[in-house]
């Protein structure tokens, strides 16, 4: 019974969420005003995911409430989840800071968004760009078999978020190829 009740109640609380993923116009995504607002889960600095070095960028990783609360009670992210990356310069010189870095201006953002009742495989992408809404990324672009392949937990990078990584292996849904 528990293994039911968990997953329908996080469903549930997905539902009734306003920071759940807005559609118009077919699959076109509304870029959340809110996100901040939402659960920080996790920030890189200069990550790249190739060989070739990074511009050196900040990344924060944001998801909304209910979806956070789901994978918390199950490892899992349940229907609706999207994640928001905040993609940021990284600055090193200014006001009284003299080593390290800090955020400066917004660069990008993107978000990845559950909803296997929409998209083949489950998820889909988005870039914003600078507008208010934008379509799923094609299934070509490199995201969607970089995620699969090397996604920790259910095609999402669970292996950058130190907290939700530890819940993933306390309830046994970090893939085995992992």
């Amino acid at each position: 019974m528990k293994a039911i009740w968990l997953p329908c109640m996080a469903a549930l609380a997905l539902a009734a969420s306003t920071d759940a993923p807005r559609f118009t116009n077919g699959n076109q995504l509304a870029k959340p005003t809110n996100y901040r607002e939402w659960v920080w889960v996790s920030s890189g600095v200069g990550m790249s995911y190739s060989s070739e070095a990074s511009g050196g960028g900040f990344d924060n990783v944001f998801v909304t409430p209910a979806g956070y609360r789901g994978f918390v009670q199950t490892g899992r992210w349940p229907e609706g989840t999207m994640f928001v990356i905040e993609e940021r310069e990284a600055l090193n010189k200014g006001s009284i800071n003299k080593a390290g870095h800090y955020q400066g201006a917004l660069h990008g953002l993107v978000a990845e968004v559950k909803d296997a009742s929409r998209f083949a495989n489950g998820w889909a992408f988005f870039n914003f760009g600078n507008a208010d809404s934008a379509a799923p990324l094609p299934k070509t672009e490199p995201c969607y078999a970089c995620h699969a392949q090397h996604g920790a937990v259910d095609n999402t990078f669970v292996q950058f978020y130190p907290t939700l990584l530890e819940i993933a292996r306390q309830k046994g849904t970090v893939k085995a190829a992992y």
